[in-house]
């Protein structure tokens, strides 16, 4: 009788919903553990397997739901939810199939890759990164799910927390950059501005931590491809992140494509249930990547019944879009090599989620079309944005202060990307509506005002190579090639960068060059553009570089020739307007690089935290020596270090102090130091704290970040800046997999980036 009436509670309250007399049940259902038991035991095998398949929205259109293929499915209960669905009406009339034509009338989940804004769009998350302003990242997320959610929207696949120290990888673009700790503070930062600690709220989603694990390190940085690392380096340097996310109470994990000691990550039972869930204590569910099931068949792992099997086994609960949980676990099931038991656990991690959401109260809970109309890109949020992406920007040379440029004279803004709006927002931005992204020639244009001139020319195309500018300009971010002979090209460039004071040379990487499936093996700016900025430089005019990336490019010749480079990533729907803020010095640039820049490609990977050798290069100026470990024909060290990045002033560190030297397990010691703005502007540094573990049982990283603060000085102040280190921050897996800290010798420095040299010493002791 108990699950009759709850069964008939949920027919009623859709019906209201259906009506649209109500927008939230008036009637409280039961406690979560007792709602979802109650209502598993009234579902058949086929509804439960259904909760446990993710197709794409395929063709649904609005007011087509019910025409549509997957709509059957619906129907049927063979659906647990929907992505790459979006917009109240279309989600409204397909949650309706599911609470009203199913028999169990289950509410359906709704995901987007909602990875840097919806279509208020960020900066691209290597770019958020480098604010390292973690208030910032969280309210980029918080006005991320608001709109989202005001769309219909209630599960993220974000963030993409994968540690890369590689910039071939495309995907660098898509994570916060090389560093496990400051990973981490971004990862819980991230989800808490999606969740917001409440996710009974309808302006909050369910976050998606991703990829679990380690896909950020593929072998020759070629997107999907294999993984193979010691489990001392897992849990050091790469799994921290993860484990922040789930620390921070994220709602489900997304499983990677990519192996883990041989057995593909999406059906690796160590990974999703011996670290996931025994040793982290995660409680949400898994999901797997884009037909994550069906490809461990091409890695050789079995037929789809072997490896869905697999993939529940390990610990995985939504299949999505493979559909080999739908079609293949029932008979798994009957031949023993799944259980029962598995399959009720995977279903009731799904419906805790939705109860979670507060879908079976109210399954339209984010269906309220005022919300669409009022909450999305609107001018708060794009202001925001604004602001943001300024703090994104990253200056990495401004030779006899080039930079700030004056708001009066002529300015000759030539380059591909200069007038090119629907690249502003980056890769993964597949709510952001392009054209009504800023340009930088619009923002130029805005921000510079009557009194000064900006003349354009696109002056090359992208690259010379047709076919690849096509592959580099997908999904509708052309650049509008040209057609003309490059010497023409160049020529009108050159034509108005004549009559100019000053050039802005907009150049660099479209925003498709970078992110999935986008691997490069040249690092350089395409040889079209370097052409052009060669002509560029020659006219005698002092030329500003500013650089759209998505990943770390080897930049030897610019920083040769060019007076002054601005690393802008792809800043979002407002970059326009947030370049022309800090060009002409509104925005004091603040930004610090979290990957580091090589000189070569074949410095790669290349990563700050680097071990030593037992042969290191003594010297300090690069120079070669037989018998040590450096290379023939370059440096080791990297063109711009990791937390690297200039301002239109000077901070000067002096001063560092220890409290003692030294600490018990129960203490701690405070570090300090005093920074001074002693240039012409008011701006802000961020002051890091590194730290170096002497001797230890196993060989330690030469230094490794512990803390970091962005202070604001105004010019001709100082400020005292102080770190409190504990025993936490001293802590490693060791060669047994334990989390310990190691008495003895600690060196800790303090400075502007990972080359701080400013130092101070301190023992642990027992």
């Amino acid at each position: 009788m108990k699950n009759t009436l709850v069964l008939l509670f949920l027919g009623c309250a859709v019906l209201g919903y259906a009506q649209k007399k109500s927008t939230k049940s008036t009637v409280k259902i039961k406690p979560k553990a007792e709602f979802v038991a109650e209502l598993l035991s009234k579902m058949t095998l086929d509804e439960k397997l259904g909760q446990l398949n993710l197709p794409t929205s395929g063709d649904i259109t609005t007011g087509q739901a019910n025409s549509s293929g997957v709509a059957k499915k619906i129907e049927e209960g063979k659906v647990g939810g929907l992505f790459n669905i979006k917009s109240v009406q279309k989600i409204r009339d397909v949650q309706q199939i599911a609470v009203e034509k199913s028999r169990l009338k289950i509410p359906l989940i709704f995901g987007m890759d909602v990875i840097h804004g919806y279509e208020t769009t960020f900066p691209i998350p290597l770019g958020l990164s480098c604010t390292w302003d973690m208030k910032l990242i969280e309210r980029s997320a918080q006005i991320a799910a608001q709109e989202a959610s005001a769309d219909g929207i209630n599960w993220t696949f974000s963030p993409m927390v994968d540690i890369s120290r590689d910039p071939r990888w495309g995907r660098i673009s898509e994570g916060s950059g090389e560093d496990p700790y400051l990973g981490s503070q971004i990862a819980k930062a991230m989800v808490n501005g999606y969740q917001q600690h409440d996710l009974s709220k309808n302006n909050t989603i369910l976050a998606c931590v991703k990829h679990f694990a380690l896909y950020g390190a593929p072998e020759a940085g070629r997107d999907y491809n294999t993984v193979d690392m010691s489990h001392i380096r897992m849990f050091n340097d790469y799994f921290p992140p993860y484990k922040a996310a789930v620390d921070a109470g994220v709602g489900s994990v997304m499983a990677s494509f990519n192996e883990v000691d041989g057995i593909p990550a999406t059906g690796n039972k160590w990974l999703m249930t011996d670290v996931l869930r025994k040793q982290w204590g995660f409680k949400g569910f898994v999901v797997t990547d884009f037909t994550g099931i069906p490809e461990m068949i091409e890695h050789g792992m079995g037929d789809l019944q072997d490896v869905s099997a697999l993939s529940l086994n390990a610990g995985v609960e939504m299949d999505m879009v493979g559909e080999g949980f739908l079609t293949t676990l029932k008979k798994s099931l009957d031949e023993k090599k799944v259980t029962i038991e598995q399959i009720n656990n995977a279903v009731t991690l799904i419906l805790n989620a939705k109860y979670d959401l507060g879908l079976f109260e109210d399954p339209y809970k984010y269906c309220d079309s005022n919300r669409a109309k009022n909450e999305i890109f609107t001018a708060a949020s794009r202001d925001e944005a604004r602001k943001t992406a300024t703090q994104s920007l990253v200056l990495l040379k401004n030779q006899n202060q080039v930079l700030p440029l004056k708001k009066s004279g002529t300015i000759a803004l030539i380059g591909p990307l200069a007038d090119a709006k629907n690249n502003m927002s980056g890769t993964w931005s597949v709510a952001t509506v392009g054209d009504k992204c800023i340009s930088l020639l619009a923002g130029i244009q805005e921000v510079a005002g009557k009194s000064t001139k900006v003349l354009y020319a696109k002056g090359s195309n992208l690259d010379y190579d047709e076919a690849f500018e096509t592959k580099a300009t997908m999904f509708g971010k052309t650049l509008n090639r040209d057609n003309r002979p490059k010497e023409e090209m160049i020529a009108e460039a050159l034509k108005v960068a004549n009559q100019a004071d000053v050039i802005v040379a907009a150049l660099g990487e479209s925003a498709e060059m970078s992110g999935e499936c986008s691997s490069r093996t040249n690092l350089e700016i395409p040889q079209a553009q370097k052409d052009l900025l060669n002509a560029l430089l020659k006219t005698g005019k002092p030329v500003i570089l500013v650089l759209f990336d998505g990943r770390p490019l080897v930049l030897n010749d610019e920083n040769s020739t060019v007076p002054a480079i601005l690393n802008v990533w792809f800043a979002g729907s407002e970059a326009g307007y947030a370049i022309a803020d800090v060009l002409f010095g509104d925005v004091n640039p603040s930004g610090k690089l979290t990957t580091t820049f090589p000189r070569s490609v074949g410095q790669v990977p290349i990563y700050y935290a680097h071990k030593n050798t037992g042969r290191p290069l003594e010297n300090t100026e690069g120079k070669f020596e037989k018998f040590r470990s450096n290379y023939i024909d370059e440096r080791n060290d990297p063109l711009f270090p990791f937390g690297y990045g200039l301002s239109y002033t000077n901070f000067e560190y002096s001063n560092v102090k220890i409290s003692s030297d030294k600490m018990n397990a129960s203490g701690k010691v405070t570090v300090s130091v005093e920074v001074a703005n002693t240039g012409n502007y008011d701006g802000k540094e961020t002051v890091q704290l590194y730290i170096r573990d002497v001797i230890g049982s196993v060989t330690r990283p030469v230094r490794e970040l512990k803390g970091f603060q962005k202070i604001t000085l105004k010019k001709g102040e100082k400020q005292s800046v102080t770190f409190d280190i504990t025993v936490e921050d001293l802590k490693f897996y060791n060669s047994d997999l334990k989390f310990v800290a190691e008495p003895g010798l600690f060196e800790a420095f303090v400075g502007g980036n990972s080359n701080a040299d400013k130092k101070v010493n301190f023992n642990l002791v027992n």
